[in-house]
């Protein structure tokens, strides 16, 4: 059945909001300029209502496309691609989010809600700032619209409510049988299989749409020429996005360090870059702000910073959805024909800032008082312009793609090569950009505070400079830190955490509410030790020292690293006894593994058939149950011992030819401990089965119950039964398939193979079985019931094998610690600053 009424509901959803957004732009444009009190509020009702209908609509399109999702309406291309039948809930909630369009939608979502939030809490610059919102909702709106342009062959948007049949018209299905559904759909990419990435990207696009509230009131200040009074309303949301994105950075970072193989949470992606650069800009931007509502400096880099976070927002957006960065990043998307729309849309918000600005700059009020070396206003200034720096360099290497597009357009064929190595190349400048952040961070919380000298500087950070050191010194000598970058980052972390600590005791005692910079700073200062430990001094700990080669394509680098590990056969590593115990699969409805020789495979890659009966977690299956689990992973069981202590590593990994070209896909498991992380991923595993290469077919006869070696191993067959299904042959009545039960003796359990032997006209078919583990593989070749006798064929190879690596992170668990800290602090600053706003607001100050 086609579900045509959801998906044209949407799209009249979608049309509504796009409607909606321009009139209540207009509206509220006409409220902004309308002189006459009646018409002001006339305009302003007119916008509210349609801004109200424009958030409803909104909230449709989400009701209308998740339904689509859940219900598993595949004939809609958006169901198809990113969602299947088997996905748990969470992961469909998920899905929604995973292509370009859902993502699009959710940042309409949180700007809708944000919206009506300021439509109710601040009448006299409702009208200018929701003008600005309703527009950019407008363009966004814009941006899944999925319109041709009647005349212009001109298409706006890319609707998410189009069918599967006319997303895909020339495929052969859809010619044949234009009313096709699928039956189920190509599901979510695995490694997006993860509970960070549930709410990862909401905490990410709710920050998107926070940068949008200092935007709007530092437009709206220029266009009222209310230059300064936009910044305390402005100044607790611009809190507030800075702390929601820069958590939803972090998660971003965890989601890599827990899901992704390349052994931390930060590479450098230039998708990563696209989002890293407007939050340290935003950062920038609060403490200016900050700065001039003290001391009213700072009131142009206020404005220009508040409007340039957006406009980065915006750059960031055409950067990862035009498809620019497609051959520079593993994580952007492709371009779905919007590439021209994300530049206008870019182009019109970055245009319409800097001309308002230009316009209105000669009568931007200026404090021409010299600020002091010796004043907070100097440090804050410094500490603004030290950030923008950071955020320049990053973007630079970032653009090199759109900098090649430039030159291209213009004719030449020119191009700038990006970095070969972008860690190396980011990091030798971060560094010290991180270094000043850290110094200025701890000496200017002293100048926040205390009016200064040099003299009562100098009295005021003896304790945390001796503290400094005796630490410093203590770490230095127990971690082996010589490098001398690293010294001198390592003693600028634990200044700004001593610093910080001794204003925080300061103020707990007097203003506790006043200590939420303090606290921030400490985390600043918790990350910066984590990520030179955890990243600056990681540890391979597989090293091999057998003098074997692995792989000789792969280098003497990986052939170093790298640790091959044979089915139950230990070697030590970094103190441990470790093990390979064989390859598992995960249970797709509960908790736990399964032991992939308890099992036989079936046609449909996601069910399995128990050959004994098991426990797996709560759960209880009998022999010859049918078990659904995730066809698309596989484990690999790495025990590490250490006298009595014993803990159980499940690595994934996944050859999957559709999405990587038949490539590895791996992702970590990790053991925890609180001085370091053990980090372990595959990196190279045996063949699938059809690739093995085999000995040739060794014929025995035997009896049942009778002992027999087999690639080493003793075997024996238990028993001979009678089957009435064969996996993959459609049995008529007068086949007979009988399946002999052959029993392993392996180092750590038995092993069970089940070949299956069957007689139709005469004539006999074989199915082997194949023990992965031990590189068995058992053929029923004949049954001679006059002897009692069995002829089986057994072909042998290589025991399974997997070849890891193993890394230590130490004090990786600092950093996390430090980016607690630092939410807590901007949390606290953030109730303080709208504290203060509501105060001014019930005295009819704002």
């Amino acid at each position: 059945m086609m579900h045509y009424f959801i998906g044209d509901l949407g799209h009249l959803f979608v049309i509504t909001a796009f409607v909606s957004s321009v009139i209540a732009a207009f509206s509220f444009f006409q409220a902004t300029q309308a002189n006459d009190l009646a018409k002001k509020n006339a305009w302003a009702l007119n916008g509210k209502t349609s801004f109200y209908i424009h958030a409803l609509a909104v909230l449709g399109v989400c009701v209308t496309l998740f339904t689509i999702i859940a219900n598993h309406y595949f004939e809609y291309h958006y169901a198809y691609s990113y969602s299947d039948r088997k996905l748990a809930s969470h992961y469909l909630i998920s899905t929604f989010w995973n292509g370009q369009e859902g993502s699009f939608l959710l940042w309409m979502f949180w700007q809708a809600a944000l919206g009506i939030i300021l439509i109710h809490t601040n009448k006299f610059w409702q009208a200018p700032v929701m003008t600005i919102f309703a527009l950019v909702q407008g363009f966004l709106a814009s941006m899944i619209l999925g319109v041709v342009i009647p005349g212009l062959e001109l298409k706006l948007g890319s609707s998410p409510f189009i069918l599967l049949r006319d997303a895909m018209p020339d495929a052969p299905i859809f010619m044949a049988q234009p009313e096709y559904i699928p039956a189920d759909g190509d599901g979510l990419n695995p490694l997006l299989q993860n509970y960070w990435m549930v709410i990862h990207p909401p905490t990410l696009f709710f920050g998107f749409a926070l940068t949008l509230v200092p935007f709007s009131f530092a437009m709206a200040g220029l266009w009222l020429k209310k230059y300064s009074e936009w910044i305390r309303p402005a100044l607790p949301w611009a809190i507030f996005g800075g702390a929601i994105l820069g958590l939803g950075i972090l998660m971003g970072g965890y989601w890599a360090y827990e899901t992704l193989n390349f052994g931390g949470y930060w590479n450098w992606d230039p998708v990563e870059n696209a989002v890293y650069v407007p939050w340290l800009v935003l950062i920038a931007t609060i403490h200016t702000m900050i700065s001039y509502k003290n001391s009213e400096t700072s009131l142009k880099a206020s404005i220009i910073l508040a409007l340039t976070t957006f406009i980065l927002i915006l750059y960031s957006t055409f950067l990862t959805r035009s498809g620019i960065l497609g051959d520079t990043s593993n994580h952007a998307f492709t371009d779905l024909g919007l590439s021209g729309q994300l530049l206008i849309y870019l182009l019109f918000f970055t245009v319409a800032a800097i001309v308002l600005y230009c316009v209105r700059a000669k009568k931007l009020p200026s404090n021409e008082k010299e600020s002091s070396i010796f004043s907070r206003e100097f440090w804050i200034f410094i500490g603004a312009l030290v950030l923008c720096m950071m955020a320049f360099q990053v973007l630079a290497g970032t653009s090199i793609p759109v900098v090649n597009k430039i030159i291209a357009f213009f004719g030449s064929d020119k191009k700038i090569a990006p970095s070969a190595d972008p860690i190396a190349f980011y990091s030798k400048f971060q560094i010290w950009f991180a270094v000043f952040i850290a110094i200025l961070s701890g000496v200017g919380q002293f100048f926040w505070w205390n009016k200064m000298d040099l003299k009562t500087l100098g009295s005021k950070l003896l304790i945390p400079f001796l503290a400094t050191i005796l630490i410093g010194a203590f770490t230095i000598d127990l971690q082996q830190v010589f490098k001398p970058s690293y010294i001198i980052l390592l003693i600028a972390g634990l200044f700004t955490i001593f610093a910080n600590s001794s204003i925080l005791i300061s103020l707990l005692k007097n203003s506790p509410s006043l200590s939420g910079g303090a606290i921030a700073h400490i985390g600043v200062g918790l990350m910066l030790v984590g990520v030179l430990f955890s990243a600056g001094y990681s540890k391979i700990v597989s090293l091999n020292n057998t003098g074997m080669v692995w792989n000789k394509e792969a280098g003497d680098e990986f052939n170093r690293d790298n640790l091959l590990l044979f089915v139950n056969q230990p070697l030590t590593m970094w103190g441990y006894d470790i093990e390979y115990l064989g390859e598992r699969i995960e249970p797709r409805y509960h908790s736990g593994y399964i032991n992939k020789g308890d099992v036989r495979a079936t046609s449909d890659k996601d069910k399995v058939v128990a050959k004994r009966a098991m426990t797996i977690g709560d759960i209880q299956y009998r022999a010859n149950d049918t078990i659904s689990i995730k066809g698309e992973n596989t484990f690999y069981e790495i025990e590490l011992r250490r006298g009595e202590k014993k803990y159980t590593l499940y690595p994934r990994a996944q050859i999957n030819e559709e999405m990587a070209g038949g490539s590895l896909l791996a992702s970590p498991d990790i053991y925890r401990t609180v001085s370091a992380d053990l980090y372990t991923h595959v990196s190279s595993v045996m063949m699938p089965s059809a690739e093995r290469e085999w000995s040739e077919l060794q014929e025995m006869k035997v009896k049942q119950h009778q002992e027999f070696f087999a690639n080493d191993y003793v075997a024996t067959i238990d028993s001979l039964v009678r089957v009435f299904q064969v996996e993959g042959v459609e049995l008529m009545d007068t086949d007979i398939a009988v399946k002999a039960r052959i029993k392993v003796q392996g180092e750590r359990g038995d092993y069970i193979a089940e070949p299956t032997f069957l007689i139709r006209d005469k004539m006999a078919a074989r199915f082997p079985e194949e023990i992965n583990d031990l590189g068995i593989r058992f053929t029923l070749l004949n049954i001679h019931p006059e002897t009692n006798e069995f002829t089986l064929g057994i072909n042998t190879r290589q025991k399974d094998w997997v070849v890891i690596k193993a890394m230590e992170k130490p004090f990786i668990n600092v950093l996390w610690i430090g980016t607690i800290v630092l939410m807590i602090g901007f949390g606290v600053a953030m109730t303080r600053r709208y504290r203060e706003f509501s105060k001014m607001k019930a005295k009819g100050l704002e």
